[in-house]
């Protein structure tokens, strides 16, 4: 089954009151059906910004992209999410995964455990929000979104998810390894087995970061600043990463549609160093949909 694209923004750059809200209506006219915040030390607070994200704004969903389980006690977390989603009027999607860097853990003064104890973590706060995410008496149910790469988290994803994200890489708490397009088949050929293996009837939504966003008509060129950060990486395998997004925005639209036929990837992130670019991809995309609608 293929599903309509959807289209969010995670803002990472701090401002005042203001330029926040000015930031989020241009996201909500440039077409963005989520606002979301991330939840990295010495960025925005994710849930004031999004209660601030919502008043802002008339259309657009709010989200975390995603919260770091580690820094949240689950019992307290679900008080956060009812509040927000009732604050927000029911437009709240959550956001989860396990955290990935050791210098936000150390400054925090947070353990950063080994991978196995952080996805139980991460698992132990899913099932606390439990109660928060089906909602009831007043409080509206919350979508959930699980991101990562690795098995344990993608199974997880299987059985609870609406929303499973795939980061598009490895981290091992130094550097980062980007997966090519072969290795994100594979992760995602992996997490249609974990559905199978969950017998769900309804697959979870599918989503993808786009790390860049780059519109040219040389993607050559463009290209060039990123291959000495991945030397492992062919030029012709850069331009192949799922991650990237560059060329004409006619290209980069025809990728994301093959992306979603291929992978069944329909919703696509992005940062908002790239949330101009990437507004002229989302209009190409919409007009393509509204043109293959039949008409009631």
């Amino acid at each position: 089954m293929v599903l309509p694209f959807r289209f969010s923004v995670t803002m990472l750059t701090p401002g005042t009151g203001g330029e926040w809200r000015s930031r989020c209506r241009r996201a909500e006219g440039l077409g963005y059906d989520l606002i979301q915040v991330a939840d990295h030390l010495g960025m925005p607070a994710p849930f004031p910004s999004l209660v601030a994200a919502a008043e802002a704004t008339t259309r657009p969903r709010v989200g975390t992209f995603v919260l770091n389980a580690a820094f949240w006690n689950p019992v307290l977390l679900a008080r956060e999410v009812t509040t927000t989603a009732a604050l927000t009027e029911g437009r709240l999607e959550l956001g989860l995964g396990t955290g990935y860097v050791r210098s936000e853990h150390e400054q925090a003064g947070v353990p950063f455990l080994p991978p196995r104890e952080r996805v139980d973590h991460l698992a132990r706060t899913v099932e606390g929000l439990t109660g928060a995410l089906k909602g009831g008496e007043g409080s509206p149910r919350v979508r959930l979104l699980i991101g990562g790469n690795g098995d344990r988290v993608l199974r997880l994803a299987a059985r609870h998810a609406d929303v499973a994200a795939f980061s598009g890489g490895r981290f091992d708490g130094a550097a980062s390894t980007l997966l090519t397009a072969e290795e994100m088949t594979a992760r995602v050929s992996a997490y249609e087995r974990f559905e199978d293996e969950a017998g769900r009837r309804t697959p979870a939504e599918r989503n993808l970061l786009l790390q860049r966003v780059l519109v040219t008509d040389d993607p050559s060129a463009a290209v060039a600043e990123f291959l000495p950060l991945v030397p492992y990486l062919s030029e012709e395998q850069v331009l192949g990463l799922p991650v990237l997004a560059i060329g004409t925005v006619r290209e980069i639209a025809d990728r994301l549609t093959a992306l979603r036929e291929r992978l069944g990837i329909s919703y696509f992130t992005v940062l908002d160093h790239s949330m101009e670019a990437f507004g002229p991809v989302i209009a190409r995309l919409r007009a393509a949909e509204a043109s293959d609608t039949p008409e009631g």
